[in-house]
């Protein structure tokens, strides 16, 4: 029993040990000198000099009343002075044990507070600061970025009333196909109303089967309501299959002040926003690398919101299409002057002039229809690892197991 005693009496002093410096770290953490002030408590918490006083007959200052402004200490009421009723002031109290300067990290209350979304404290979101902790992803960006500059022709661009004009037209085919439909909810969302909009039945009405290669891929704008759903049935429609959800981020640094406009009967602010990606024939990554590089590029955007009134959307898009697909010829439809870009062919009614010719189009790819690719990106590029020989339990050649179709992506990188 006496042993057992002794243990008791190690646990104890070591439990009161970890505790000291809890605290201490607590302290130190939140850069105070007095705990139970700092905690927004009202009882004062015991030190270990605390402790020792009472172990050696020391008695602590009697507590004091709050609502009479005294104390009283054997029956005898001592005179405080009225001491004010301490109010709470802070959530520290309910974030007890945490090493952080900000504990509690209330990014949802911050935009309540301030209107900062909590997308805007991600860090490294930008195109040129993003890698800089991959040195090799680095460079292939770099390397990816002056191949595509080198190999694109001169904007091309095309003014026409989509509603009536036929993509037949064109008399083209395209391995890229950006689509960035008016939608309704742009009104709500970003403010515009300068354009004309456009229902889903309209936009599935778009010959896009008529503009698009034998083995082509397809990026559609959406929004983040209905059109997710009614994206799917365009892309199935045109004989796509749907293969990637990219998702744009919308952060507000610039605006930090300003609230997105709130829908009608909305609860929740909308700040994300969805592009559908489909293919279109056989593509597989791991023998198909003359047209695809996969898992360079992240499926996640995250940019500044567009300036109200205005359906612009993030550069980046163009850079994921063009580092995922090598073929060179891309078709934006629903293009503005802001989106001309060379190596691309840019159609719609919100264009300001024109200058597409049929015949100049065409001679941009007589030297070929892919960018090609250097030795140095062919280095550093991720790939799919090698098929697998033959072994015991094999499923047949390369050991390629059922359910292991390969599409041309890789989950959560292009």
């Amino acid at each position: 029993s006496l042993q057992q005693e002794r243990k008791m009496s190690d646990l104890l002093s070591q439990i009161r040990e970890k505790s000291r410096k809890r605290k201490e770290l607590l302290k130190h953490s939140l850069g105070v000198d007095n705990l139970s002030e700092a905690l927004g408590t009202d009882k004062k918490v015991k030190t270990e000099e605390d402790k020792e006083g009472e172990g050696n007959g020391k008695f602590p200052e009697p507590e004091k009343s709050k609502e009479s402004g005294s104390g009283s200490y054997n029956g005898e009421e001592i005179s405080t002075g009225g001491v004010e009723e301490q109010e709470f002031r802070d959530s520290t109290a309910f974030l007890k044990g945490t090493q952080s300067l900000n504990p509690h990290n209330d990014y949802s209350q911050n935009f309540v507070d301030t209107g900062q979304r909590p997308q805007n404290f991600i860090r490294d979101t930008g195109l040129t600061n993003r890698f800089e902790e991959y040195p090799k992803l680095q460079e292939l960006i770099r390397l990816k970025d002056e191949l595509v500059s080198r190999t694109a022709h001169p904007p091309m661009y095309l003014k026409c009333d989509l509603e009536t004009y036929d993509l037949k037209q064109l008399n083209a085919k395209f391995d890229v196909i950006l689509i960035e439909p008016p939608l309704e909810e742009y009104s709500r969302t970003y403010g515009v109303t300068n354009t004309k909009f456009w229902d889903w039945d309209k936009i599935m009405a778009l010959d896009i089967v008529e503009v698009s290669s034998p083995r082509s891929f397809v990026f559609l704008w959406c929004g983040s309501s209905d059109g997710l759903d009614l994206g799917r049935l365009c892309l199935q429609n045109w004989g796509f299959r749907r293969c990637e959800d990219i998702c744009w981020i919308r952060t507000n640094t610039k605006k930090k002040g300003q609230h997105s406009v709130v829908e009608p009967k909305a609860v929740l602010t909308r700040t994300k926003e969805h592009c559908l990606m489909g293919i279109k024939g056989t593509v597989r990554r791991s023998t198909d690398g003359d047209f695809i590089h996969a898992n360079v590029d992240i499926d996640l955007i995250i940019d500044e919101d567009p300036e109200h009134g205005s359906m612009d959307k993030p550069v980046e898009m163009f850079h994921i299409a063009e580092h995922f697909c090598l073929g060179r010829r891309r078709l934006h439809i629903f293009g503005r002057d802001s989106s001309i870009r060379p190596g691309w062919l840019t159609i719609g009614p919100d264009l300001s002039n024109s200058n597409y010719d049929w015949a100049q189009h065409n001679s941009f790819f007589e030297e070929g229809l892919t960018t090609g690719c250097t030795d140095r990106i062919e280095q550093l590029r991720p790939k799919s690892p090698p098929p697998k020989s033959v072994g015991r339990g094999g499923r047949g050649v390369g050991g390629k197991k059922r359910g292991m179709r390969d599409s041309g992506r890789g989950r959560g990188r292009m």
